[in-house]
């Protein structure tokens, strides 16, 4: 079992907020870019993120 802060991480492309790897994208971390659904949405539509506002 592997602790939490020995996981790879990356940086949103959206909101720029750090993100841990995730069981559920284990076979397609590289190509992971958004934290969250949130963040890919807002993405899509070409909205920049605001401060204080994250799913």
């Amino acid at each position: 079992m592997r602790r939490k802060a020995d996981l790879p991480e990356k940086v949103c492309a959206q909101c720029g907020r750090p993100f841990a790897w995730r069981k559920k994208w284990e076979r397609v971390w590289e190509d992971v870019r958004y934290c969250s659904d949130r963040c890919r949405a807002e993405a899509k539509r070409g909205r920049p993120a605001t401060d204080g506002e994250h799913g």
